[in-house]
């Protein structure tokens, strides 16, 4: 019977915690909501940095798959392929419309 008078007795001061950590994060959640929020609508500039880097290599990849089947259609076009020759006249303006685009890594 004791032991329920002490356990009773120290219920509310157990609850008081329990309700003050409530309270406190139920007023705190706004500001944790908000950060939060900046945080994915902002960009860090080393994740631009990223980005940036790989939409390089992906034009480096595009120009170099292009630039190769290039070559292919230029060498059946030299053999008279038509058809080749028309298909390395567009692929070589697409080159043109992408290479300004990837920047030149310089020499050294």
């Amino acid at each position: 019977m004791r032991r329920v008078l002490v356990l009773a007795s120290l219920l509310p001061l157990a609850l008081g915690g329990c309700l003050a950590k409530t309270a406190l994060n139920v007023a705190t959640a706004p500001v944790r909501v908000a950060g939060k929020a900046a945080d994915l609508a902002t960009t860090s500039q080393a994740e631009a940095d990223q980005n940036r880097g790989r939409e390089i290599r992906r034009r480096e990849e595009k120009l170099g798959q292009l630039e190769r089947q290039y070559e292919k259609q230029n060498k059946l076009c030299v053999r008279g392929d038509q058809g080749a020759c028309s298909a390395a006249r567009v692929t070589y303006n697409q080159i043109q419309v992408l290479l300004p685009s990837v920047p030149v890594e310089p020499q050294g």
